[in-house]
Formats: C-alpha cells, structure tokens, sequence
C-alpha cells in the first residue's frame, strides 16, 4: 500500500518548482537594453563639408530603418528607408538626393548647406514589429566671404562730422571683430560698437582716426580678415611753418623760402612780400637779392575743402658784407708795469666784436677789460706775456672780417721784481724777514743769559 500514498507526493514536487521559478521571475529585473543614441560627426559643419549622424545601440533585430526630417514621423518628411533582410534603400518624399542610409542605420549627408541644420529622427521597426526612435541634430555654417568695410561719410570734417563703419556682408551666425593700426580698438569713449559688433562708429572724428581700419568675421568652422581700409579725414590747414629758419640773408644771394602745413587734402599756398603778392607755389626763389628785400614775407594756406585757412609771417633782413676793420694801438712798444688800449675800428652798423691773440680767442684777466662794445681792449698793467699779434673780428649774421694783426713788444724792466710779486706782497715778505731774525736774536740772547747764570751757581 506504501507505493500508492508515495505517488501523490511525487507529483507534488513540479508545482511547487513552478512557483518557485515564478517568484524569482518576479523578482529578478529584465535584463536593461541600452538606449538608441544619435551622434552628429562633426556635430558642427560647414556648407559643402559631409556629415554623419551615425546611430548607436540598435536593436540586433531591427527589420526597417526610418530616417525623417525634424523631430516628427510624418510621411511627408520621410528622408528614405533602408531594409535589412532586402539590404535595400528607398528614397522618401523629403529626400533631396544628398541622403544614403547605411547598413547600421547612419544616415550620411554629402554637401550640406545651410538649410540641412536641424533635428532628424531614426526610427527602427523591429521584427517583433517593436519600434525604438531617437532625434540628433547638427549645424551648418556658410563659408564666410571676405570682408569688407564701407563707410557712410566718404570725407569727413575733423571735429565736426561722426563716422559709421560697417562689416560686410552681413551674415547670420557670424561674430565681428575690429582693428586699427593692428591693434584692438582703444578704450575710448569716440567709438562705439552696435550690439552684434558689426558697426564701428566714430564720434567727432579727428585726423588720428584715419586708421587704417580692419574688421574680422568668424564662426564655428571659418574666418576671414578685411583689407585694410583708411579713413579720409579732411583737416587743417594748421599755422603753415616757413623754413629756413634764420632771418637773416647777404646781399648778393640767393632768397629761398619754402612754407609747410598739416593739411588734408594738401593746402594752396600763395606767398605775400610786404603785402604785395608773389608766387602761388609752396616754395618762393628770389635771386641776388639786395638790401631792397628786406621786409614782411607772408605765407597764406588754404585748403578748398574745410574752407580754412592759416597765414605765416616772416620778417627778413638783407644785410652786406662787413668791411675789414683795423686796429689802433696807444703804444705797440711798452715796458712791463705800463699799461696799453687797443682800439678795434669799424663803420659797419649792427656788427659784433671780439679779440684774438696769436690767432685765439682771448682770454680775460683781471688785468685785460674790454669796452661795452667790445670796440676797446685795455691791459693794465702789462707784461711780458702780453707780447704778440692781436686782431679784431667783426661779423654780422651773414658775413665776418679779421683786421690786419697788430705786434704788441713788451720790454723787460730791470728795476721790477722778476718774481712778478705785487708791491704789498714784497714789503709783507721784508717784514716777515726781518721778524724772523729779530726772534732768532732773542732766542740766542735767552740762551746764553741761561748758560752765564748756570755758570754762576756752580762757583
């Protein structure tokens, strides 16, 4: 009979392995399938370049790859399809021509522009007729063009006229940068940028803003540069300067005379000789002038298109040549203490005088004094040094003349000390003499009255 109650509980034992299978299931999680991605290579492009949304994690069952234009399903947007068990592509109603759809479901776009930015959705029909679908994106930048700057005041007024400057072409997406003198602009409250950086505008222009000017644009896949531009500032003219400087001119030669001013455009010169007018050129050659030319010379500079202008005066004086002067001596031979006045002799006005000896300037002394002119020389008292050749120069602004030298002797004077000491200083050094010797005789003196009393005491 025990073989019969074994069975039922045999039969047991599958029920309860299915319950226990059961509750594991529930509570064991489903293996996690991994997400399907969608990556843009390169996520950023420009016009003309290839790009790839490539997919990633597909189910390993996939039937059907759906590719759409913009993050919808719509038939109308479809790009294309691509079969897996045909290995096969059809083009949809959104499809342009540039669009293959790979074996693994990448979607590859060959010469994109500009309108192919945007979202694309994939979506993948499985063979248990499951569908997964993810979105990527990627954008395109156009190939910038070169630059160029265009301006709207082609002339404007120094202090006067403001100035707008402006990059172009303009174009979206695009980032603007300025230069001047190949540099950033300077922290200066004249200029002033739009918000999008593409306007430049000068206020109060002067002739320093004249650049030249650059303007830069750039996006994420391309940049370009400007040719330099200018700005045409017109200015001046400023206080014209005449050159040569000197005032002065000799009789006989030749007088010119040039004028100079900032100005743009360059200034009309006209030139004036004591308010009479002479030539219309920048530069004024008069030659072999005569004393007759002295006077006012007035450069006059205009510019047509400020509508200023600016004078210069110059006074210019024609001077002759000076004559030779000559030299007067109260005695050319003198004996040491004595004194002599040398006399320089010129009828030449407005000159200048100085003395040379043996062919040098020369040097002043306590014993040497010179006129308030220059005209006379004295030494007092004279010496032998003093011997040799003395001249006069005269000389104006233009020209100088040397006299004729004039020998000056010296004697020797035997009754005259030949240490060239001073009076006072030889009667100082008598008495000193004499003191001396005086103290000599009384030291001595003191000496033997000690002797002769020292004397005494040992008798």
């Amino acid at each position: 009979m025990e073989p019969r109650s074994a069975s039922p509980r045999r039969g047991c034992v599958p029920w309860l392995g299915l319950l226990l299978t059961a509750s594991l299931l529930a509570l064991w999680p489903p293996p996690v399938t991994a997400q399907l991605t969608i990556e843009s290579v390169p996520p950023n492009a420009a016009e003309g370049q290839t790009v790839v949304l490539k997919a990633h994690n597909q189910p390993p069952n996939a039937e059907l790859y759906r590719w759409y234009k913009g993050e919808t399903t719509e038939e109308s947007h479809r790009l294309g399809a691509f079969s897996t068990s045909s290995n096969q592509s059809t083009p949809g109603p959104a499809h342009s021509g540039r669009e293959t759809i790979r074996e693994d479901g990448s979607l590859l776009f060959q010469s994109v522009t500009v309108n192919d930015t945007g979202v694309y959705t994939l979506d993948i029909l499985e063979r248990d007729f499951a569908s997964k679908r993810a979105s990527g994106r990627f954008q395109v930048f156009a190939k910038l063009p070169k630059p160029f700057i265009t301006s709207n005041n082609s002339s404007p007024m120094e202090g006067e006229d403001s100035v707008e400057l402006t990059c172009d072409p303009e174009t979206e997406n695009t980032n603007y940068q300025w230069w001047i003198n190949g540099q950033s602009l300077p922290n200066d409250t004249r200029l002033h940028l739009s918000p999008d950086n593409r306007i430049l505008t000068l206020f109060h222009v002067t002739r320093n803003d004249m650049g030249p000017y650059e303007c830069g644009t750039w996006n994420l896949v391309s940049d370009n540069r400007s040719d330099p531009f200018t700005l045409n500032v017109s200015y001046g003219p400023d206080i014209p300067i005449i050159s040569p400087p000197s005032s002065y001119f000799g009789q006989g030669t030749n007088l010119s005379l040039s004028c100079h001013t900032a100005s743009n455009p360059p200034a009309q010169y006209s030139w004036l000789f004591n308010e009479r007018p002479q030539s219309s050129t920048p530069a004024l050659f008069i030659p072999n002038i005569t004393v007759n030319h002295s006077g006012s010379y007035a450069c006059f500079a205009y510019n047509s298109v400020t509508g200023l202008n600016s004078t210069t005066v110059k006074n210019i004086i024609v001077l002759e040549p000076v004559t030779q002067p000559s030299i007067q001596a109260s005695n050319t031979t003198v004996t040491e203490q004595q004194s002599v006045v040398l006399t320089c002799h010129s009828t030449d006005p407005g000159i200048t005088i100085r003395w040379l000896f043996n062919e040098q300037s020369l040097p002043l002394t306590t014993r040497t004094k010179l006129s308030k002119d220059n005209s006379t020389l004295s030494i007092d008292p004279v010496r032998r040094e003093d011997s040799g050749e003395y001249r006069c120069e005269v000389s104006n602004p233009v020209s100088s003349r040397k006299s004729n030298p004039l020998r000056l002797d010296v004697n020797y004077d035997p009754t005259q000390s030949s240490s060239d000491l001073s009076p006072g200083a030889i009667a100082g050094i008598v008495v000193g003499v004499v003191a001396g010797v005086a103290l000599i005789a009384a030291l001595a003196y003191f000496l033997y009255s000690r002797k002769t009393g020292g004397s005494g005491n040992f008798s």
